[in-house]
């Protein structure tokens, strides 16, 4: 066989393309503080749906002649509230609105800032429209703003989401726009728009899948702050309002009682900052997965790597 023939030959298999959600995956996977972040919000999460098969007693019951028993009470394990309400009970319900205000947000927020950043960025004179528009929203801090605006609207927990979901789009359209902006210099872009394909087409089909990630991470890190501005707002009695179960309202509620019975604030107060710092870490995670300088070592890192 020829020297010309033997370099014709294929020297091994081609790399297989790996897609971000393999580098999340394998991030995740190989990051053991991601995998008890990640661990602690599907618990939540199934605590949240399965809530009215677990709980020890209906959420608004209450025995006054137990009320602010402490934790360790028989029948109680956490204790009782100013009413007599148990506390596990009210944290086991109190964990779907909690997690609704946190997530739902997020989700509607990013559903409207993507468009917009992308539009943004395909168009510019348009794009400087839209983002004079987010600098406005910008010059408000998060909370004040959301403050402002569930104010405005008035207290209740979807005059509350749509308070946070306005004060999220500016941050996360800023973040798309970004991310659109150096997708439409890379060169399938400018085939794509040479081959006559529609703006929508490139916007929503080709860089779409591209931008999202930059989103997405973004979003994971920012649900702890949104889930503390909610407790917040609900603190501040312009969110969930009672005798509903959230843990927002239910530290509200014993902050009255703080010095003669501390755990009716305390314990939705630790089951706050638990669901924060695990949406936290796992944000984390994901940003270092999808990172460009990380995929390699997760690439080189993986089973039957050379």
């Amino acid at each position: 066989m020829s020297a010309v023939s033997t370099q014709l030959l294929p020297a091994g298999p081609k790399p297989q393309r790996r897609t971000n959600m393999y580098f999340v995956w394998r991030g995740v996977l190989g990051d053991p503080v991601a995998r008890v972040a990640a661990g602690i919000l599907v618990l939540l999460v199934l605590i949240a749906i399965f809530a009215p098969y677990i709980v020890p007693f209906p959420p608004g019951d209450a025995d006054p002649a137990l009320r602010l028993q402490p934790p360790g009470t028989p029948g109680h394990l956490l204790g009782l509230d100013d009413q007599g309400r148990d506390i596990l009970s009210r944290i086991i319900y109190g964990s779907r609105l909690t997690l609704i205000s946190g997530v739902v947000p997020v989700i509607l927020g990013a559903a409207i800032s993507i468009p917009l950043g992308l539009i943004g960025a395909w168009y510019p004179r348009l794009g400087e429209v839209i983002m004079r528009l987010m600098d406005v929203l910008f010059a408000f801090p998060m909370a004040l703003l959301a403050i402002m605006l569930a104010a405005l609207l008035g207290p209740g927990l979807v005059n509350m989401m749509i308070a946070l979901v306005i004060t999220l789009v500016p941050y996360n359209t800023r973040v798309v726009y970004a991310a659109a902006k150096q997708e439409r210099e890379l060169a399938y872009v400018e085939a794509s728009h040479a081959m006559a394909t529609s703006d929508l087409k490139i916007l929503f089909v080709e860089m779409l899948p591209n931008v999202v990630a930059a989103s997405v991470v973004y979003n994971c890190t920012i649900v702890g702050a949104v889930v503390i501005t909610a407790a917040g707002l609900s603190f501040l009695g312009l969110g969930v309002q009672p005798p509903l179960a959230e843990w927002g309202i239910m530290t509200s509620e014993g902050r009255s009682f703080v010095f003669v019975a501390p755990h009716i604030a305390a314990i939705p107060g630790v089951a706050i900052t638990v669901l924060v710092m695990a949406f936290n870490l796992l944000g984390d995670s994901l940003r270092d997965s999808l990172d460009p300088k990380t995929r390699l070592q997760l690439v080189k890192h993986r089973p039957g790597a050379q």
